[in-house]
């Protein structure tokens, strides 16, 4: 469904303001070290709703990108109540209100991800308000110019991905327990040979947003239908488990945060990019928009 105009009298920028005091917070995936996303949450003595922004690539664009987001109370998960978002751009008295989708197939109880297909066609911080249960909780999105991880319709990064037989000195090669059977293929000798890619970074042990483990667990049940026809490959975020040097594969990448899940088709070009947190129903039509079922 195509968004609904926001009026300025309905919710205009000094609404968004008044409705925060005008200071906006955010609590968003980044890869650092130290508090979860959630002791992020807990730490601010936060027991309201608040917004846990998954898309940590969001960039200036006519077209419209996905924007994932969750929900805690304190800090707990509690994404599931329906919710929409408004978004103003930066300096604007107007915005949108978006319908999004609850995609929680597959994700432990409480921490299904809202989706809404957004224009975010001016780079700069963007207020916002997820509109659920009856209340307005504000957020920003940080807007970037370009994307810094590899966009739809862009060339992959042919860089090798550790493997059984080559390490590449990242130890240990996969920290789920048991170990995924994912790392026989390095993504060098994938990609670009005429045969479509699914690849998969994340690390369970060491996730900040504590979405790597359940959204790897949920590729694996669901790929046997795709085995023929797609190389799928696992890559860890982290060059070891002390968590402080990225794996050559994720720098050679560009990726900001973690999980990411791209397919890519046969000649090497993204089609299709998740990033924050993804139910199985969502990777599920990307796999089968990559093999044309």
């Amino acid at each position: 469904m195509p968004p609904a105009p926001l009026s300025h009298r309905a919710l205009s920028r000094r609404s968004f303001l008044a409705a925060t005091g005008g200071a906006l917070g955010a609590v968003a995936v980044s890869r650092v070290a130290g508090a979860s996303l959630l002791e992020s949450v807990g730490a601010q003595g936060n027991k309201e709703l608040s917004p846990l922004v998954l898309s940590s690539d969001l960039y200036a664009s006519p077209d419209p990108q996905r924007l994932a987001f969750a929900i805690a109370r304190g800090s707990k998960f509690a994404s599931g109540a329906p919710a929409r978002v408004a978004l103003a751009p930066p300096g604007s008295d107007d915005g949108r209100v978006y319908d999004t989708t609850l995609h929680r197939d597959g994700l432990p109880k409480g921490r299904g991800v809202y989706v809404a297909e957004a224009a975010l066609d001016v780079a700069g911080v963007w207020n916002a308000l997820a509109l659920t249960r009856g209340k307005r909780v504000p957020f920003v999105l940080d807007v970037k110019p370009q994307p810094e991880a590899p966009a739809v319709g862009t060339p992959a990064a042919r860089a090798a991905s550790p493997t059984k037989a080559d390490t590449l000195g990242v130890k240990p090669i996969c920290t789920r327990r048991p170990r995924c059977p994912l790392h026989q293929v390095s993504l060098a000798d994938a990609i670009g040979t005429g045969k479509p890619v699914a690849v998969m970074f994340a690390t369970p042990a060491l996730c900040q947003s504590a979405y790597c483990g359940p959204v790897l667990d949920e590729l694996l049940d669901i790929r046997a239908p795709f085995t023929e026809a797609v190389t799928f490959v696992h890559v860890e975020i982290y060059a070891s488990n002390k968590g402080a040097d990225l794996a050559p594969t994720v720098e050679a990448w560009g990726l900001p945060s973690e999980p990411w899940f791209f397919t890519i088709d046969g000649a090497g070009t993204i089609v299709s990019r998740l990033d924050g947190a993804f139910g199985s129903d969502e990777m599920q039509a990307t796999l089968e928009a990559l093999v044309g079922a």
